[in-house]
């Protein structure tokens, strides 16, 4: 093994180390995630890619429906086949908290793994899961067939400012000036499938990045409506956006959605870490602060991230992966 090689091995090693040990503070751990995120999602894929992914997937193992979640995400982001396994193990654990399961289903969508769709319709159309999971697998076997049929080449999709891997892809262009209100409609239309909806979220995000397009503010109040929708999944998500696009005129919409402690954990939570991707706003900080002792378990851990993400975007830091010292991370 070369030195080089070594060296690699040993960064993935530690930061292996780092991510599976419940003795670091929690920030810590994340940052240690997507530090091994960025390996395991090089494309072309390196040397540190599998050994990557098998570390990421060794993080099961914790206590925490944050972390987990999270995982699955990054497994999901990943564009590689060595992830599909520990995702389909998530997925079909009914032990496992909801939270993580729909991490993992959407996973397997983003990867755009064919041979997971008949699982993925089991638990889709399965009675006795929660609508979390069904919704998720829903929306996932519409983007493996779309991304795998003959629509995907024939569909003019605006290039988007965002890397991301999505549930589902933006709506096509259909005149050079797309519309805010109808894409809204569309957004809203709780009798349309949930997969076309979201191709109305994603593409409303585009029209609201780079924040000072003429139609962004337009399309982040487009979005925010969507935080009245009966579905906790749909409105995870539109929290979810919000975090990607760290758009001022999100902090009031996601504010009430932290604040209100009859919503849903998991859409209260992903409202606390987008709000950490604003922390170099006036009075982000102190409403993250106001939760850090909320009597759910992954509401209180998101704003420890959230917080740590706020200092991450007033330090002028170019990339959430660095591993903070143990004295400068955000402790719970």
């Amino acid at each position: 093994m070369t030195a080089s090689a070594d060296a690699q091995t040993t960064q993935v090693s530690t930061l292996r180390k780092i991510l599976t040990s419940e003795q670091e503070p929690l920030a810590r751990r994340f940052r240690a995630l997507f530090s091994l995120k960025y390996l395991a999602s090089l494309q072309p894929p390196s040397e540190e890619t599998v050994p990557a992914i098998e570390a990421i997937a060794a993080g099961f193992g914790s206590p925490s429906a944050l972390l987990k979640h999270e995982l699955a995400y990054c497994l999901g982001q990943s564009r590689h086949d060595a992830a599909i396994a520990p995702l389909r193990k998530v997925l079909m654990d009914k032990q496992e908290d909801a939270m993580c399961r729909h991490e993992a289903a959407e996973a397997l969508g983003a990867l755009s793994d064919k041979g997971s769709l008949d699982l993925l319709r089991q638990f889709r159309d399965a009675e006795d899961e929660p609508d979390v999971i069904t919704e998720t697998c829903d929306i996932a076997v519409d983007r493996i067939e779309w991304d795998h049929g003959l629509q995907k080449g024939e569909e003019n999709i605006k290039k988007s400012d965002f890397t991301s891997i999505d549930p589902a892809p933006p709506m096509p262009q259909s005149s050079d000036k797309p519309s805010i209100p109808e894409l809204e409609k569309t957004l809203l239309d709780t009798k349309l499938p949930l997969f076309q909806r979201y191709r109305a979220m994603f593409a409303l995000r585009d029209l609201s990045s780079p924040p000072d397009l003429p139609t962004a503010v337009p399309a982040v109040q487009a979005l925010a409506r969507g935080f009245d929708d009966p579905s906790a999944l749909f409105r995870h998500e539109i929290a979810f956006v919000f975090g990607q696009l760290s758009h001022p005129a999100s902090i009031p919409s996601l504010t009430r959605a932290l604040s209100n402690t009859t919503e849903e954990s998991m859409v209260r939570h992903e409202a606390a870490e987008a709000l950490g991707s604003l922390g170099d706003e006036e009075g982000v900080e102190d409403t993250l602060r106001k939760f850090l002792n909320d009597p759910e378990q992954v509401v209180r851990d998101s704003c420890i991230v959230a917080l740590d993400m706020a200092e991450f975007e007033k330090n002028g830091e170019t990339e959430y992966a660095i591993i903070p010292s143990q004295e400068t991370a955000v402790v719970a």
